[in-house]
């Protein structure tokens, strides 16, 4: 099966060309959905064999399409006024401020140059992100590759001055600064090694690997390399959680002893491969879960993790030790040093009354602090600070958010930042979601 890992670099065209249904068709842009080849699959876990990976052919965009946080009615979206994060299906332009960049993870002042960017899926979430940072002008959409012509056609409406790459090796070849990969799970670790390997820096959607392994493995590339390394947590980047992590970091919430976090959806993943554990690495945890142990454990300054306990069902029922399903409600509990304890719930397609639950709450000894969704929405917050009975207001909305992780990533690219340490955090988070699947 021809793919975009293996396929011939050769072929490249501008945005506006693919558009026209000049250079490609559908059939004629090679697939992502095919096994990583063995030579840089080394220290990311197993090979994912042809015909799993067959499985998720359409799916290479369906990260952007089948991820439960992407799912929002249009009249939803065209009632937000402003755009807000593509991991809910809605448009991005997310320029926050420059303080509130900074305080999500240390934005360097902008360089001259602008660094020339290739997207490797351009589906829902990854056509998305691109715009976000095409609209903030820190760096240049030079490349895009995806297996659907329709695909493409969309991204070039927002780049049409981009060439088009029909292989990831045509996008490895072109001298790129920086990739920004949305592709299935299954890839993002061996995409992410083999970009890092040839000199660019990565951004990648979450997770960034289905397992512990996976992401050493990229980090340890990153390292190597001395690039830069992001990923998609885009909700450290929400108003709400900016105020409520500063709040912490100056005391006055005092000493942090519970946390509690919530994400339900009523929805669930429209791809097939989503439900292969050996293509996702796991359900709603691995969906939705990861965004709720990276805010814990960010917010709280990453402290060591003691313990962690959880109880995985899949249609009602206990999961078990059952490796052939994966879940869709989830319960866990992190114990972490110094006394705090984390509790979180995630499911898919949960009786919940409304599109979506999405809470943080932070319960101090000098006073708590909280983040909840307005209304069932995907993408908009509210955020308040209690005293007591007492309720302060820190964030409402609209608040444009979600492309606010991507664009800080190529605004550091741009500053000319390589690799940062603190990718090594990437690590902390998926051993806790090792530590829920009791791996």
């Amino acid at each position: 099966m021809s793919d975009l890992l293996t396929a011939s670099p050769d072929k490249v065209g501008t945005a506006d060309e693919i558009a026209a249904g000049h250079l490609a068709s559908a059939d004629g842009i090679e697939t992502t959905e095919s096994p990583a080849s063995a030579e840089h699959t080394r220290g990311t876990g197993s090979i994912v064999s042809a015909e799993k990976v067959g499985e998720m052919r359409d799916g290479v965009s369906a990260e952007e399409v089948g991820s439960t946080e992407s799912i929002v009615s249009t009249e939803h979206t065209a009632s937000a006024g402003s755009f807000a994060s593509t991991d809910h299906g809605t448009s991005t332009e997310s320029v926050a401020s420059t303080e509130r960049f900074a305080s999500a993870g240390g934005m360097a002042s902008i360089g001259n140059a602008r660094p020339r960017l290739g997207f490797l899926g351009t589906g829902w979430i990854g056509r998305h992100r691109m715009e976000a940072i095409a609209r903030s002008g820190v760096a240049e959409v030079a490349m895009i590759s995806d297996p659907s012509a329709e695909m493409v056609a969309e991204a070039a409406k927002a780049a049409p001055g981009a060439q088009v790459a029909d292989s990831f090796d045509a996008l490895l070849d072109a001298g790129l600064d920086g990739i920004v990969i949305a592709t299935p799970s299954a890839l993002h670790a061996e995409q992410s090694i083999r970009a890092l390997e040839s000199g660019a820096a990565v951004f990648c959607q979450k997770p960034l690997g289905r397992t512990a392994a996976e992401v050493r493995a990229v980090v340890d590339a990153a390292r190597a390399a001395d690039r830069l390394l992001s990923v998609d947590l885009s909700y450290r980047f929400t108003e709400g959680m900016t105020r409520i992590k500063e709040r912490v970091e100056n005391g006055e919430l005092g000493r942090i002893f519970g946390v509690d976090l919530t994400f339900h959806n009523a929805y669930g993943p429209d791809k097939p491969w989503f439900y292969d554990p050996a293509l996702s690495g796991g359900g709603c945890v691995m969906d939705l879960g990861v965004h709720l142990v990276d805010l814990a454990l960010w917010t709280l300054g990453f402290p060591a993790v003691e313990s962690v306990s959880s109880q995985l069902y899949a249609g009602g029922e206990p999961l078990g030790g059952r490796t052939d399903r994966v879940e869709d409600y989830a319960t866990a509990t992190v114990e972490l040093a110094g006394g705090a304890s984390v509790r979180l719930a995630c499911s898919w397609r949960l009786n919940a009354g409304t599109d979506a639950v999405i809470a943080a709450s932070f319960f101090g000894t000098g006073g708590g602090a909280e983040m909840r969704n307005v209304g069932g929405s995907f993408y908009d917050f509210s955020a308040d600070l209690f005293h007591g009975t007492g309720r302060e207001s820190l964030a409402a909305p609209p608040d444009d958010w979600g492309g606010g992780a991507a664009t800080d990533w190529a605004r550091r690219l741009a500053a000319g930042e390589r690799f940062d340490p603190a990718a090594e955090r990437l690590v902390d988070v998926a051993r806790v979601l090792d530590g829920i699947y009791g791996r």
